[in-house]
């Protein structure tokens, strides 16, 4: 036949004429959309949406019909930007003065308002509508909000393992299978957030079912001050929500028989170089870095300072519980206060 075949990739564009040319002579042979895809060097998706958005309902795709239906939408008048509307704008902006990220702030507008499209948006409206603003003092407060400024992203700094061997460590593949099911809350992931030149650290402890956040103040960085951190913060939990903790191989948790014994709780250790397996902590720990930057003296920080920042977090909306907040997750799962929980 006399088409031909332009394998190269591209950035989405709208067909050309010489393009819908060959789409119509191809499929009036009966090739497939993906086979035509294929041809023309396109993805199958685009093929597809060329064919739907300009083919005459009840008639075959032909090019001239598509080149003309095309042209008459490129001159339609795009729709006016939401973030336009008054009462969106403001609400975006008091969400991201508030800490929230753009995507939970469209999340917990489809949860709030799921039959008004008018006051339901995109994340990615809010990112645009951030970037196209004029430089100014308000465009520089806007983007300082959000939890990742820079423009790209650092690779995080992969030091020389400093880690010592910890005596009598319960893995964890001999962990219950009911926590990786996340069903029932009182299953925790633990951590060290470590400050300037890690001479100061804040403990991390995150409840797996809930994303519940506590942050334990640390007097120093060694096992015996972990210990007492830990300590110190867990025993406000009740009993019947503190099953497992689940930690890395950092030597700071040397002392986890003294711990797990005094909290009647059971400590497991992640694998080697395996992050992924506390992941909620992991990306916990990324998010207090908004409040908790690296290079900051740890030690300056208050309990009450600490629980100020867990609160926060607390009730933010995470797309991870459709946009409710951990606190009301909390309180629907267990029917208990969690108040208790921030002492």
């Amino acid at each position: 036949m006399g088409y031909g075949v332009a394998m190269h990739t591209r950035a989405y564009t709208h067909l050309s004429a010489e393009e819908r040319e060959t789409l119509s002579l191809g499929l009036t042979h009966g090739h497939s959309l993906r086979t035509m895809a294929r041809i023309l060097g396109r993805a199958p998706s685009t093929v597809s949406r060329e064919v739907a958005r300009n083919t005459t309902r009840g008639c075959p795709y032909r090019a001239c019909t598509a080149q003309r239906h095309a042209g008459i939408r490129a001159h339609h008048p795009r729709r006016l930007r939401k973030l336009l509307d008054p009462w969106l704008w403001q609400y975006v902006q008091r969400h991201l003065a508030a800490g929230c990220s753009p995507e939970q702030i469209a999340g917990r507008l489809r949860r709030m308002y799921p039959d008004d499209m008018r006051k339901r948006l995109s994340a990615e409206t809010i990112y645009a509508g951030l970037y196209v603003l004029p430089r100014g003092a308000l465009r520089t407060e806007l983007l300082a909000a959000l939890r990742q400024a820079r423009k790209t992203r650092r690779p995080r700094a992969r030091g020389a393992d400093r880690r010592g061997q910890i005596p009598n460590m319960t893995p964890i593949a001999a962990r219950p299978a009911e926590v990786a099911t996340r069903t029932v809350p009182g299953h925790w992931e633990g951590d060290l957030l470590k400050g300037a030149r890690n001479r100061s650290a804040v403990g991390t402890l995150v409840e797996r079912t809930t994303r519940l956040v506590l942050l334990a103040k640390m007097e120093g960085t060694d096992a015996e001050r972990a210990y007492r951190g830990f300590s110190k913060k867990l025993r406000h939990v009740p009993a019947a929500l503190r099953s497992t903790l689940t930690y890395d191989r950092g030597k700071e948790m040397a002392a986890h028989e003294r711990l797990a014994k005094r909290l009647t709780i059971r400590i497991f250790f992640a694998d080697p170089h395996c992050p992924w397996q506390r992941g909620t902590n992991e990306n916990t720990n990324g998010l207090l870095r908004q409040y908790l930057p690296k290079g900051t003296d740890l030690s300056r920080y208050t309990q009450r300072e600490l629980n100020a920042i867990a609160y926060r977090l607390n009730t933010r909306p995470r797309k991870c519980l459709h946009f409710a907040t951990p606190l009301e997750v909390y309180a629907q799962l267990r029917h208990h206060s969690p108040v208790a929980l921030g002492t």
